[in-house]
């Protein structure tokens, strides 16, 4: 089944549900492509990014602590169930402005099926009073 590409029908079917977990932004820079221990973590790792500068992985913060290796902030991951189209239009724009309005950070990632947010995870409870408001707006 394709995804919905009607920001309004996205809105209604947001479904925001909660990942167990805390998690955290570490950085593998290139120099240490060939670490035995690197590699293991991206194993364990949530999702990946590869930058310039190297690969972000983002991981549970209990391995990331595991391997001793360093974060800024800790992080709630919240999964918008609503299946939309990589093509759609709006809903990013919809979701990270509800937020900011409400002095929420939020670094949003895009799976094929489901859009990912990740919020500081003190700011979880807030996050979702403000993505269950977004669902019933007209």
């Amino acid at each position: 089944m394709a995804g919905l590409t009607d920001l309004g029908a996205m809105l209604r079917e947001l479904s925001p549900s909660v990942r167990d977990g805390r998690f955290v932004y570490v950085l593998r820079a290139d120099d240490t492509l060939d670490d035995y221990d690197w590699e293991a973590l991206e194993v364990e790792a949530q999702a990946v990014i590869v930058e310039e500068e190297g690969r972000t992985l983002i991981l549970e913060e209990e391995v990331a602590l595991d391997y001793d290796k360093q974060f800024d902030g800790v992080f709630g991951w919240i999964t918008l169930e609503v299946h939309s189209s990589l093509q759609a239009v709006g809903l990013t724009a919809a979701v990270s402005t509800a937020l900011a309005g409400a002095g929420i950070s939020c670094n949003m990632l895009a799976g094929l099926h489901h859009d990912h947010l990740l919020v500081p995870v003190e700011s979880v409870p807030g996050a979702l009073e403000v993505l269950e408001r977004l669902t019933s707006t007209p």
